[in-house]
């Protein structure tokens, strides 16, 4: 193993451990019961495991995410992960995407999905309609993509990325950055 691919692994296993402690630390922290449900039911299904993930390979499912330059990016991501998680372990360059790491405190993951696929998703909490009502470029099919997590379902699904992104733990009345 080269020390490039070995240096790669480790910064994704850390970024991957980081993460799941500040799932657990917003979990504790959280009041309002549907949050809360929404946060156990992320952690189920993130598919913990003693197994390595080389040896979960075979349960990939394919995402593609057409940025704000129109360009599309075909990922993979496991069933469980969030597509948060897709974005930040693929190591997209989407500009402010997911500023908040998933704890519904932004809108900065907001992605609109076609509509076939919105149908499938599941429900969508107080708190995600909340946060989207403050997204820029709101569509009927938008959601966060801190709340969606991927099923076998989901295989070949293609998400876009608004234009732009406002962030309202900038200010009171939030930043926009655009990528133009």
């Amino acid at each position: 193993m080269s020390v490039v691919s070995a240096t790669y692994r480790l910064h994704s296993i850390s970024k991957r451990f980081i993460r799941s402690l500040s799932a657990v630390s917003a979990h504790n922290s959280l009041k309002t019961p549907s949050t809360r449900h929404r946060v156990e039911a992320c952690i189920r299904n993130r598919q913990f495991s003693c197994y390595p993930r080389a040896l979960r390979s075979e349960n990939k499912v394919t995402v593609s995410f057409i940025n704000r330059d129109g360009e599309k990016v075909t990922v993979k991501g496991s069933p469980g992960d969030s597509l948060l998680d897709v974005v930040i372990d693929q190591d997209l360059d989407i500009d402010g995407f997911g500023a908040c790491e998933g704890t519904l405190a932004c809108s900065t993951c907001h992605l609109i999905f076609e509509e076939d696929v919105y149908k499938q998703l599941g429900p969508i909490t107080d708190e995600e309609m909340d946060m989207l009502d403050l997204a820029y470029g709101l569509s009927d099919t938008s959601r966060l993509g801190c709340q969606v997590c991927l099923t076998k379902s989901l295989e070949g699904m293609t998400v876009r990325v608004p234009e732009s992104v406002s962030d309202m733990r900038q200010s009171d009345f939030g930043t926009t950055s655009s990528s133009s």
